[in-house]
């Protein structure tokens, strides 16, 4: 004989066991602060003993909140977001807030469908790395509180990892070593970090009186970093400084399918600092704070929705160059 299901505890029984009104049971667990200390000690109490929590539907309807934010970010498979992700899904957590994640797989067009779905499920949205016109941003910014990360839209709360730094230190580096010529494997083309980091080598270079040379890459893959070996060697480069350490991985590769050893015949620097010390050599790379990133990103947004008043914060985070084993003295390629 298949056991009886144990019937839930409604809002009602919580009331009449709180001698309370159902409205003060609901005001408990969504707005407490509306209630006196005693008065919300006493439900939850009855509420545990009861076995009782909250419809989230059901509350969502009653008090217009949904307890729910959204991360969109261009790649999940890019070893950068993975850490940022868990990151702000612990911080929203903690918040008692729910996460939901899009991948925009680098498609503008992708990216406003998702922003355009979760505007009417979500109470505020985290933008990763947006490819979109800052003219759609700010669209969307005007129907849900977004924050933005790695994207510098004016008006808009953003955290920003300035890589200007790290690259700087990394062309030193380099040209420390003897590497007068460097190629610069870039990254998406609306991709802010990518025009950052892309200045910032530049700037380095005239400094220090480097040559410097682009090889493009259309999307950020480890397959992508491989295929481009071919054309970075077409160059007169003795080193390459890769958007990130993905396309270095790749890079890496397909530099020993050919036989070029590194550092003793070509030196390799990525960025971001998420997969330096796993690959062989160890990469040589722009370190930066991209767990911090996403705690930062969900913190201003869950500010904003309390005080219901989203500032025009700035956050920048800097960046350092980690020395491992993938850049040596330079070669005398010609």
């Amino acid at each position: 004989m298949t056991a009886r299901r144990r019937k839930r505890p409604t809002i009602g029984e919580v009331a009449l066991a709180a001698n309370v009104a159902r409205s003060t049971v609901s005001r408990a667990f969504s707005q407490p602060e509306r209630l006196t200390t005693e008065t919300v000690e006493r439900v939850l109490s009855v509420a545990r003993r009861l076995g009782y929590t909250p419809n989230p539907v059901a509350q969502a309807l009653s008090t217009g909140r949904s307890r729910n934010v959204a991360l969109i970010v261009p790649d999940v498979a890019n070893p950068f977001f993975p850490p940022l992700i868990r990151a702000a899904q612990r911080k929203a957590e903690e918040h008692e807030f729910c996460l939901f994640l899009g991948d925009s797989d680098e498609d503008p067009a992708r990216e406003q469908q998702l922003l355009d779905r979760f505007s009417n499920q979500v109470e505020g949205i985290v933008i990763v790395s947006s490819r979109l016109p800052d003219e759609a941003i700010r669209a969307s910014a005007a129907r849900v509180p977004v924050v933005l990360v790695n994207r510098d839209v004016e008006a808009i709360p953003r955290v920003l990892i300035d890589s200007g730094e790290g690259v700087e230190a990394a062309v030193e580096h380099l040209h420390g070593l003897g590497h007068k010529r460097i190629a610069y494997v870039s990254g998406p083309t609306g991709s802010w970090s990518n025009a950052q980091r892309r200045l910032a080598l530049r700037r380095a270079a005239d400094r220090v009186g480097a040559k410097v040379t682009s090889v493009p890459a259309a999307k950020s893959t480890y397959d992508i970093g491989k295929k481009v070996v071919s054309k970075l060697l077409a160059t007169d480069a003795t080193a390459c400084i890769a958007f990130d350490d993905l396309l270095a991985q790749g890079i890496l590769a397909g530099l020993a399918e050919v036989g070029v050893n590194v550092p003793k015949d070509f030196s390799v620097v990525g960025c971001d600092d998420v997969l330096g010390s796993t690959t062989t050599p160890a990469l040589t790379t722009v370190s930066n704070h991209c767990e911090l990133t996403g705690e930062i990103a969900v913190t201003l947004l869950m500010d904003g929705l309390r005080t219901h008043a989203i500032r025009d914060a700035r956050h920048v985070l800097g960046t350092h160059l980690v020395e491992r084993s993938s850049t040596g003295p330079a070669s005398n390629r010609t």
